[in-house]
C-alpha cells in the first residue's frame, strides 16, 4: 500500500457498471479537488483491433476456442503490473490509449481500434485510477492486484450483480449475493 501514491482499481466485465461506478469517482475527485491519473484497461491490450482480429482468426484456424480479448496472450500484464508498482513507490508510470472509436481518434490524428504511443503519466497527481477487467489479475507470472490499495470488482450474473471490495489493509470483504 501505498499512502503517498495510492491505487485505486475497478474492475468488471461488460454490463456490470464499472463505467458507472468511474464516473462516480471522477464526481468526487472533483468535488473535492483530486487530480486523478485515469488509466484504461484496453490500453493496456497487448493488439490493436486488426491485430487482434487475425490473432482470433489464426487461433480460430489452430483450434484454440480459448484465445480471447481475457486471457494473457492478448493482455500485457506485465506492464500493467509494472504501471501499478512503479506509480505506487514514486507517482511515475507510462500509459497509452485504446482509441475505441472516431471521435476519440480524431485529436490523433489515427484509426479507431489503435494506440496512442506510450507517454509519461502527468505529474503531480494524487492518485492512480484504474478502469478495466484486469486490474486485480493474479497468475503464475504477474500479481497486478499486489500494488493497488482499493480494488473493487463487480460481475454480473444471472441472478444480478456480485461485488467485492479489498484493500492491502485488510481481507477481502465476501461477495454479495
Amino acid at each position: 500500500m501505498s499512502t503517498q501514491h495510492p491505487i485505486i482499481a475497478i474492475t468488471g466485465s461488460s454490463g456490470a457498471g464499472t463505467t458507472s461506478v468511474t464516473r462516480t469517482f471522477q464526481h468526487i475527485f472533483r468535488r473535492e479537488k483530486i487530480n486523478a491519473a485515469i488509466v484504461e484497461g484496453d490500453s493496456f491490450h497487448r493488439l490493436n483491433r486488426t491485430e487482434m482480429r487475425a490473432a482470433m482468426d489464426e487461433a480460430t484456424r489452430n483450434g484454440n476456442d480459448h484465445f480471447s480479448h481475457f486471457g494473457p496472450e492478448a493482455n500485457l500484464f506485465e506492464e500493467l503490473e509494472a504501471l501499478f508498482r512503479g506509480y505506487g513507490a514514486s507517482g511515475r508510470g507510462r500509459i497509452r490509449k485504446y482509441l475505441h472509436d472516431e471521435q476519440e481518434a480524431l485529436p490523433y490524428k489515427q484509426e479507431p481500434g489503435t494506440f496512442t504511443p506510450w507517454e509519461d503519466l502527468p505529474e503531480s497527481t494524487d492518485l492512480l485510477f484504474y478502469e478495466g477487467l484486469h486490474g486485480g489479475v493474479v497468475t503464475d507470472r504477474v500479481n497486478v492486484a499486489d500494488p493497488v490499495d482499493l480494488l473493487w470488482c463487480r460481475s454480473s450474473t444471472s441472478s444480478g450483480f456480485r461485488s467485492c471490495i479489498a484493500t492491502s489493509r485488510c481481507a477481502a470483504i465476501p461477495p454479495r449475493p
